[in-house]
C-alpha cells in the first residue's frame, strides 16, 4: 500500500490536547480573515428583504427569447465539450511530469511550478487574452477553458497517479520494464477510474464556467445573461437562469451515473 493510501486509510480522530496551539492559531487566522473580509452577519440579515425583492422580480419568467437562449446554451455546451476534451488530453500529458512517482525531481519541480502559475490566473483573464488574439466568439472561450483546465486538473491527475499502489510498479521495474511500460501497464490501469471521474467533474465545472465567459465576448450564454441584467429584463434573466440550472442538472445526473458505473 502506498503512503498516500495508508494516510487515507487511517481513521480520523479528534485533535489531542497537544494540538491546542494549532487550534489557537486556526482561531486567530479565522478571526483575522473574518475581519479582513468585512463579514457581518447582521448586514446579511438586514439585507434579506432586498434579496427577496430581487428574487420576486425574476417571476414570472418570459419565454419570448427562448430560441436565443437554447442556441446560446448549445454553444456553451459545445465550448465545454471541446475545451474539456483538449484540456484533459493536455493535462494528462503534463501530469506525468507532475507526479513524483513517475517524473525525475527536476521535471517534477518545473511541472509543479507551471501548474501553480496556470492555476493562479482566472479563466476570465485567459478569455480576455484569447479574445485579443483570435477575436470575439466561442473559439476564444474554448481556448480559455483549455488553459484553465490545464491548471485545475493536471495537479489532480498527478495526485491520482501518485496514490496508486507502488507494488505493481516495483514488480514491473524488477522485470525489466522501462518507464513507458511502467506508466502504461502499472500506473494508468490503477489510476484510470479516478482520472475518468475527475474528467467528468472537470466537464461539469467547465459547463458552469463557460456560462460566464461571454461576459468578455468569449461566446456562450454569458453575454446574454449580462445584457438581461443591465437592461433589468428580469423575466428574460429568470428564463436564462432556469435554463442553465436545467442544463447543469442534466449533465450532473449523467456524469453521476457514469461515475457510479466506474466505482
Amino acid at each position: 500500500m502506498s503512503k498516500e493510501a495508508e494516510r487515507l486509510a487511517k481513521p480520523w480522530r479528534l485533535p489531542s490536547p497537544r494540538s491546542g496551539v494549532g487550534l489557537i492559531v486556526i482561531a486567530v487566522v479565522l478571526a483575522w480573515s473574518f475581519a479582513g473580509a468585512d463579514a457581518d452577519p447582521a448586514r446579511l440579515v438586514s439585507g434579506v428583504p432586498n434579496m427577496v425583492d430581487f428574487v420576486s422580480r425574476l417571476f414570472p419568467p418570459t419565454f419570448d427569447k427562448f430560441d436565443v437562449i437554447v442556441t446560446l446554451l448549445i454553444e456553451t455546451l459545445q465550448m465545454a465539450i471541446v475545451g474539456t476534451l483538449v484540456g484533459a488530453m493536455l493535462s494528462l500529458i503534463l501530469s506525468f511530469g507532475a507526479a513524483s512517482n513517475i517524473a525525475p525531481k527536476w521535471l517534477y519541480g518545473i511541472s509543479r511550478a507551471i501548474l501553480n502559475v496556470l492555476r493562479s490566473i482566472p479563466e476570465l483573464i485567459y478569455a480576455l487574452m484569447f479574445v485579443s488574439a483570435v477575436g470575439l466568439g466561442p473559439f476564444a472561450g474554448v481556448l480559455a477553458i483549455v488553459v484553465g483546465s490545464l491548471g485545475s486538473i493536471s495537479k489532480i491527475y498527478a495526485e491520482a497517479m501518485e496514490s496508486v499502489d507502488q507494488g505493481p510498479l516495483d514488480a514491473l521495474s524488477s522485470a525489466g520494464a522501462d518507464k513507458r511500460q511502467i506508466i502504461a501497464y502499472g500506473v494508468l490501469p490503477q489510476a484510470a477510474p479516478l482520472l475518468v471521474s475527475y474528467t467528468l467533474l472537470l466537464f461539469e465545472g467547465n459547463v458552469r464556467g463557460a456560462t460566464i465567459l461571454g461576459l468578455v465576448g468569449a461566446g456562450g450564454i454569458g453575454l446574454e445573461l449580462t445584457t438581461a441584467m443591465r437592461m433589468y429584463d428580469y423575466g428574460h434573466l429568470s428564463t436564462i437562469i432556469l435554463s442553465i440550472i436545467v442544463l447543469v442538472t442534466v449533465i450532473d445526473r449523467i456524469s453521476a451515473m457514469i461515475r457510479a458505473r466506474l466505482s
